[in-house]
């Protein structure tokens, strides 16, 4: 090992004495324990940055959801106009029409005759 391997090694372990004397004691090395703080604050991170998209998408929805009911409202309104015109113009069709065949039953220019024994 070379010394930067061993810096490395040593940053990684935690020395712990087992004597008070220090210059004869044997140590044990445990390896030391990583920080999660960076990796959790990460975590919080991307859960939150997640969260925020789906609340983004959530309101987007939502927002689409109440536009598509407004629409369908207002379809539906105009189908119900469309249908009380249909039913006025039916009625104000009936009406001229009779008004139409009474016109010419009671004019002589309507009136069927009977042409060939007329001529004879």
């Amino acid at each position: 090992m070379d010394g930067s391997s061993k810096e490395e090694e040593d940053s990684a372990f935690t020395n712990i004495s087992l004597a008070d004397d220090k210059e004869h004691s044997s140590r044990i090395l445990y390896p030391r324990p990583k920080s999660f703080l960076p990796k959790m604050m990460n975590a919080d991170m991307d859960v939150d940055a997640e969260n925020q998209v789906e609340l983004e998408e959530k309101t987007r929805l939502i927002n689409q959801v109440l536009e598509l009911q407004h629409t369908l409202e207002d379809l539906s309104a105009r189908v119900d106009a469309v249908k009380e015109e249909n039913l006025k113009l039916k009625s104000e069709n009936q009406v001229l029409g009779q008004y139409i065949e009474n016109l010419m039953s009671a004019s002589s220019v309507f009136q069927t005759t009977d042409t060939k024994s007329k001529r004879k």
